[in-house]
């Protein structure tokens, strides 16, 4: 199991120097990877549930595809990757575009997760159909392998028309893999039968109802004609409020269930600066050395 970080995206604040180092630190501790969560327009006014109040204006959310370019740059070896970028608000060549690009910059180290989204303001705002986003999202990733995989491309789908048309520079990886985040039962089935691996909700631990939420994902591949032993799993670990026993146990509970990938977080664990992030990165490291 590949173990890796969440970029602190919201409490790192806008010092140039403090993200690259954060990166820099997590590739020197041995990590696998970073990932970074996207939002490009938060209401003025949190939302009434408890997560969805997190994505206000009152946080920040640094620019995924930016943020991943400079971290090419400041990185040699550690894995890159979108956890999840809002695909469907964004035009699919354009997202394709910078995906090669930021796959090039980092030497073919990017995993370009995506996902639905659930904020249909930010949709209204990048002038985008909210309603239409599922069915949408599945041709984009159609169009977007075929631009990582071909120099010129005709593609006539639903929502996207191209004439023998293409990107250069290619990415490195053709091609990118793409991982989908989903959270409910038709999304989770959706993921399985297009994606490269799957981003397990952030809010579950690995007990029965991740299970359960796993085997619904292996079913749905097999159901799609995929070998679901093929396809990754990108499970989170969340570390404020616990202990290191509890740490390697969490770890080790997501190993148990088949897990490709664990993405240790820090945000929300009442850190106030770069230094307590990274001690905490260092202690998982020591606790639980994969």
């Amino acid at each position: 199991m590949r173990i890796g970080v969440a970029f602190p995206t919201t409490e790192i604040g806008t010092d140039p120097a403090a993200i690259r180092d954060f990166a820099q630190a997590a590739e020197d501790l041995g990590y696998d990877h970073i990932t970074i969560i996207d939002h490009v327009l938060q209401a003025g006014k949190p939302a009434a549930d408890d997560w969805r109040a997190y994505y206000s204006r009152d946080n920040m959310f640094h620019e995924p595809m930016v943020t991943l370019g400079f971290l090419a740059a400041s990185t040699r070896r550690i894995g890159i990757a979108t956890a999840i970028l809002i695909l469907p608000q964004r035009p699919a060549v354009l997202v394709a575009k910078q995906a090669a690009q930021i796959d090039v910059l980092s030497g073919g180290r990017l995993r370009l997760g995506v996902g639905l989204g659930w904020n249909e303001l930010e949709f209204d705002a990048l002038g985008q159909n909210f309603k239409n986003r599922g069915r949408r999202m599945v041709e984009q990733i159609e169009l977007m392998r075929a631009l990582w995989t071909n120099e010129l491309v005709t593609f006539d789908g639903e929502w996207h028309r191209i004439a023998d048309a293409g990107i250069n520079p290619l990415p490195v990886q053709r091609p990118i893999p793409v991982w989908v985040g989903a959270f409910a039962e038709p999304a989770i089935r959706r993921a399985a039968a297009v994606a490269d691996g799957w981003f397990v909700n952030p809010r579950v631990d690995p007990d029965a109802n991740a299970a359960r939420l796993i085997e619904i994902f292996r079913e749905a591949a097999v159901a799609a004609g995929r070998d679901p032993d093929r396809l990754g799993l990108d499970a989170t670990l969340h570390l404020g409020g616990r202990g290191s026993q509890e740490w390697g146990a969490l770890a080790e509970g997501w190993k148990a269930l088949g897990v490709s990938h664990c993405t240790v977080r820090t945000m929300y664990s009442g850190f106030e600066t770069l230094d307590e992030h990274l001690q905490a990165l260092r202690s998982f490291r020591t606790a639980y050395p994969g």
